[in-house]
């Protein structure tokens, strides 16, 4: 990613009208200063009367409204520039987030991504909008300062050129630790943010085992340590301010006392030129002063710019899609060749798993808790690569063929929580659309799922609001908008994880039928453990620990596999069949 630097001169017309007004800011500062001390001394030394200094004041008031106006420009361009390139960052991560695979969008948490995209991009806004104005300034204020006060006085001079490079050597002492310093505390607040919404989305779950005081800790212990990271920034922050005035102090004090001893003990020079320069060089030190603020600043937008550059070139370690299509004919042929796919070292792993799945059949894929359905089930839908072996789409490997957005365009993913968004019931459904869908088509997606007789019972019909996650909803009416999706979508290839779990008899048979529609132009992959989930299924896959069992129909399996017919003997009530 370009530096900040590089970033702010790509805004041309805003960088020249800084330039320019640093200039003319810099001859107005001269001026106010020549125009006060020419009042002050045709007053009272020249004995001017009031007549006699208006044309001086005239010239005072326009150079104060001059820098007025200049000042107001200046810090509008920056506050553009700041503006435009956070816009520009935001865009770059949304795009970044938004066009990731499935699977790296899968990784990582949200609440941290949030963090980086808002609070880390706010944070270089003062890069733009008050450390490049200010460098700019002093680029040029002071300059133009130090060549009026070798003409009129070269010990002055040489005073501000002695004194003037301690403010950017303790700029860059302190500089160095305050970048530091603010990559620390971005880390502690995406840190942060991720905990605290992972236990607010989760805050039902702590609060059903008791665990809420545990994880209220935890996000206690979080924010202090944000607390104390954004305390060590302000304690360099203070530090920083503290020196730069002493410096300041000291040097106009020095050349304050060098004015009067030339003045007043050896005379060799005027009270105007004494109170010109005197003016002149609070001035040159505020520019510099400024500057050394405003700098503190910049380390910590810098150190926020690294946090967003290192998101943005993030890459995940993954199979790269190919660029083939599936046809839109008919559900394409799927098989598994020696698929392997592990969690990690002494963590569960399914292993060699061989199988076909032909069109438009129904698959049905069983087995105890832990044995490996629902991983099985994300390796056939994409969500995650496997770690040996191949997942083939009509000769195709899925992963290294495929485009992505082509495969899933083809492919609904019901879960058993899916997930709702906060909006109306119609948006939630037409998500499922692969374009923009009417409202008609909506409706008879509704009725396919049996949920419109739940819609029209609402005041608001379809337009009624559901919260976040579905609040308002529920298991079974979460689980039909899913399957509204679906018809909306009319997918090749449908994969259900449990849909049926924890709903009643009725919901399930609606369900159940609403499935069994879908698959008539679909390959259906169900994982289940209910008996009339999965008895017809033109395909059982018995998954044991991590491994593929057996395959083949409900009663070749019940005369073949023992622990299949236990597991069915358990459902039954002890009777098999």
């Amino acid at each position: 990613m370009s530096t900040l630097k590089d970033i702010a001169f790509t805004q041309k017309k805003s960088i020249s009208l800084l330039f320019a007004s640093s200039i003319i800011t810099g001859a107005m500062i001269i001026l106010q200063a020549y125009f006060f001390v020419a009042v002050i001394d045709g007053v009272f030394l020249q004995g001017m009367s009031f007549s006699g200094v208006l044309p001086m004041l005239g010239g005072l008031l326009l150079a104060l409204l001059a820098r007025t106006i200049l000042t107001y420009i200046s810090g509008r361009e920056g506050v553009q520039m700041a503006a435009k390139a956070k816009t520009d960052f935001r865009k770059k991560l949304l795009s970044k987030f938004s066009g990731n695979p499935v699977q790296n969008s899968l990784q990582g948490q949200s609440g941290q991504k949030v963090s980086v995209m808002m609070d880390a991009v706010d944070e270089i806004e003062s890069y733009f909008s008050q450390y490049l104005p200010q460098v700019i300034q002093t680029a040029f204020i002071p300059l133009l300062i130090l060549v009026v006060a070798f003409t009129q006085h070269v010990n002055t001079g040489i005073i501000l050129i002695i004194t003037a490079p301690f403010i950017p050597l303790f700029m860059i002492i302190i500089g160095m630790q305050t970048k530091k310093k603010s990559e620390e505390q971005l880390d502690k607040l995406a840190s942060f943010s991720g905990k605290f919404l992972d236990t607010l989305q989760g805050l039902t779950t702590l609060k059903l085992f008791s665990r809420a005081k545990q994880q209220k800790e935890a996000i206690k212990k979080s924010s202090l340590g944000f607390r104390d990271a954004t305390m060590e920034i302000l304690k360099v922050a203070f530090t920083s301010s503290f020196m730069l005035e002493l410096i300041s102090m000291l040097s106009i004090g020095i050349v304050a006392l060098e004015l009067a001893i030339q003045l007043i003990i050896y005379k060799s020079i005027s009270f105007f030129t004494a109170f010109f320069i005197l003016v002149l060089v609070p001035e040159f030190y505020t520019s510099l002063k400024e500057l050394g603020s405003s700098f503190h600043n910049s380390r910590s937008s810098m150190g926020a710019a690294n946090k967003v550059a290192e998101e943005l070139e993030e890459t995940e370690q993954i199979i790269p899609w190919g660029n083939k299509t599936l046809s839109e004919n008919s559900p394409p042929a799927i098989s598994l060749r020696g698929v392997a796919y592990s969690y990690g070292e002494d963590q569960f792993s399914l292993i060699n798993i061989d199988t076909i799945i032909p069109p438009y059949n129904q698959i049905a894929i069983v087995g105890q808790t832990g044995s490996g359905k629902s991983t099985l089930l994300h390796l056939i839908a994409g969500l995650i690569t496997p770690s040996e072996g191949k997942v083939i789409i009509n000769n195709n490997s899925l992963m290294t063929d495929y485009q992505e957005q082509d495969w899933f365009n083809h492919l609904s993913y019901i879960s058993q929580h899916p997930y709702i968004f906060s909006g109306s019931i119609a948006e939630n459904i037409a998500i499922g659309g692969k374009t923009d869908a009417s409202r008609t088509s909506i409706e008879k997606a509704a009725e396919k799922a049996g949920i419109a007789e739940m819609i029209h019972s609402l005041e608001n019909g379809y337009d009624t609001q559901v919260g976040e996650a579905g609040r308002g909803l529920s298991g079974g009416e979460k689980q039909r908008v899913a399957i509204a999706r679906a018809f909306l979508k009319k997918p090749s290839i449908i994969l259900f994880d449990e849909p049926t779990t924890g709903l009643d008899l009725y919901t399930e048979k609606i369900l159940q039928d609403s499935i069994n529609e879908l698959s008539q132009n679909s390959t259906v992959v169900t994982v289940a453990h209910r008996l009339h989930t999965i008895k017809n299924a033109d395909k059982i896959l018995f998954l044991e620990n991590g491994r593929l069992i057996s395959e083949g129909t409900h009663k070749e399996l019940i005369k073949s596999i023992a622990t299949y017919r236990d597991m069915v003997s358990i459902q039954q009530g002890g009777t098999p069949e």
